[in-house]
């Protein structure tokens, strides 16, 4: 399958992070970085860090990366009535993996309750 603009944007990244409720729109390049360093308390001009916000209607996202020497801004819209599943606690910043990434940009929630979970196994945990 191909990869989207946005699944590009966060590849790579160490660390991605949602910004749980709804973000003004409004808001450019400078009054994001300000809530990602202001509210979050995290380095915005991290390369490694993505951070992803959600419109109030839910039908879009912007995702924030800095890039050497400055920032990309990147926006995604859906169409047809279609919305984000999107975690709504208001000011709370969750960290995501980038198969949860991969899940809201297909319209699945981040916490897929059948997914099957990571085991680490070690020589003294082993069934074998």
């Amino acid at each position: 399958h191909e990869k989207t603009m946005m699944k590009r944007i966060a590849e790579g990244a160490t660390r991605i992070f949602l910004a749980c409720g709804t973000t003004d729109f409004r808001k450019q390049i400078p009054g994001l970085v300000a809530a990602v360093t202001l509210s979050f308390k995290l380095d915005s001009y991290n390369g490694d860090y993505v951070f992803i916000f959600c419109n109030r209607k839910g039908d879009s996202i912007k995702v924030l990366r800095y890039d050497q020497n400055g920032f990309i801004l990147a926006t995604k819209k859906l169409l047809d009535d279609m919305k984000f599943q999107w975690p709504r606690t208001p000011d709370e910043v969750k960290e995501i993996s980038f198969q949860q990434v991969e899940w809201l940009l297909q319209g699945l929630e981040i916490e897929q309750k059948k997914a099957h979970h990571q085991v680490k196994i070690t020589g003294e945990n082993s069934c074998f």
